[in-house]
Formats: C-alpha cells, structure tokens, sequence
C-alpha cells in the first residue's frame, strides 16, 4: 500500500506488508537501508471493520500535512515542554507539593539535555536484537518501509500522527534525530500512538539516568504520569539505567 505526499510537496512511499513479519525481514531491511533509502518499521496496529489495518491502512497518515524536523530545535523544544508540563494549574488533581514531587530532584526547572556519549558504536546491532524483542511482544506486527534518511525522519515522511494532541510530529522527530546523535536511538517500530526505540548508549549513572528522565518526561509526560508506578521521574530513571530500549505512548 502507498501513502504520498509531504509538508514540501515531496513524494514518500510506504510499503505494508499483507501480513505479519518476522524479525528476520526486519533486519534484512534494515541493512539494506543505505543502498535502497528503505527505513523499515514494525507497524503495530489492529484491524478496523472493513479489515484494514489501523492506521496503516486505514488512510490515517497524513504525510502532506508534515513539515521539515530540521526546522525545530531540538533543545528549545524540550525546555518548553518541560516548561508547559511542569506549570501548576489552579485545576491540578496534584497539590503543588505533589506535582513537584513527580519532577524531583528537579521540581519546575528545566535540567537542560543530558550529553551524549562519545564514540557511539552498535547502534545497529542494538537496534536488531530490539527488533527479535519487539515481534516475540507483538507477533501480529507487519512491516513497513519508508523513503528516509532514518527512522526520525521515517515518522514525518510517513505522516505519523501519533503525538498530535500534544504538537507537531516534526517536532518529536527532530528531538528523536538528537537521540540519534546522543545516544545511538534508532526507530524499531511505531504504532498508532506508540513509538518504539532501541538504544546504543543508554544512561549508566543513576545522575545521568536522571537528566535523560527529564527529557523523557519534556517528550512525552504519559511516559511518567502513565508508566509504571511510583510515577515519578525517579523512579523513571531508575528504571532506564543500563536500558537498552525505550517505549512511549501518547494519550
């Protein structure tokens, strides 16, 4: 199946799968992804009543309404999200003490970007053995393939619409292309709302772990207010030390 068009006009392609995949394809794609421009995802997604396959399927993409992630900045975004969601409204089911006790140690300020590791290698390699990881979870995951440079860009040129009630999707792409960088991310596999992600050089510290826990909460605040409990950044950071993946869902 195919789905074209972007925020420039550019033409961009997705081929689905008619069914689920091993992660076997996956991988094979995966290297073949600097002779072909192929960027392979694990689509998870569920059947609608007419049987396609939501939303990949479903005419649910919305690639002609994406604009570049090389016009955001990627630290800029993520202070002023972590800005907006560490506010304390009149409304809040939290006391004041509360809401700042979700961000401790660092409460309303913004602890800026973590940095990156050095050096990053097996990205690849990481990014692979996640993909054996995810099909064994979702078996019923399918396989797509989108003309991009990577897997950040991939959500923009396919018009993934899955942070939309929180901002533009070009906007989580240019912040994913920073993880890139910083700590060898790569894009697994996506679902409606979901984003799946491996990681080369997670945080080892429990400092580090940390910082990169703020990001997270800047990027996608569910990842704390909805994860496992206790939902605090704390205990989020806690969690990633040493974790060589990272999941997120939107509301």
């Amino acid at each position: 199946m195919i789905a074209s068009g972007e925020g420039d006009g550019a033409a961009r392609p997705l081929w689905l799968s008619d069914t689920p995949v091993s992660a076997g394809l996956w991988i094979r794609a995966h290297a073949a992804h600097s002779a072909s421009g192929l960027w392979p995802l694990l689509l998870d997604g569920e059947d609608s009543h007419d049987g396609a396959f939501r939303p990949w399927a479903s005419g649910e993409l919305f690639p002609e309404r994406m604009y570049s992630p090389g016009a955001h900045d990627p630290a800029v975004l993520l202070e002023r999200w972590w800005t907006a969601y560490t506010r304390i409204h009149d409304d809040d089911h939290l006391t004041p003490e509360e809401r700042l006790a979700v961000t401790a140690p660092f409460g309303r300020t913004w602890p800026r970007p973590a940095p990156g590791r050095e050096n990053i290698s097996g990205a690849g390699e990481r990014a692979e053995e996640y993909a054996r990881v995810f099909v064994r979870q979702y078996p019923r995951s399918r396989l797509g393939l989108v003309a991009a440079s990577g897997g950040a860009d991939a959500l923009t040129a396919v018009g993934w619409q899955g942070p939309a009630n929180y901002g533009d999707t070009a906007a989580f792409s240019a912040v994913v292309h920073d993880w890139e960088r910083r700590f060898g991310t790569r894009v697994v596999a996506v679902g409606a709302s979901t984003l799946h992600l491996s990681v080369a050089a997670p945080p080892v510290r429990i400092e580090d772990a940390l910082v990169v826990a703020a990001e997270h909460f800047a990027f996608c605040p569910d990842a704390i207010w909805q994860g496992a409990r206790p939902c605090t950044l704390a205990a989020h950071a806690e969690r990633i030390v040493g974790m060589n993946c990272w999941s997120f869902w939107w509301d």
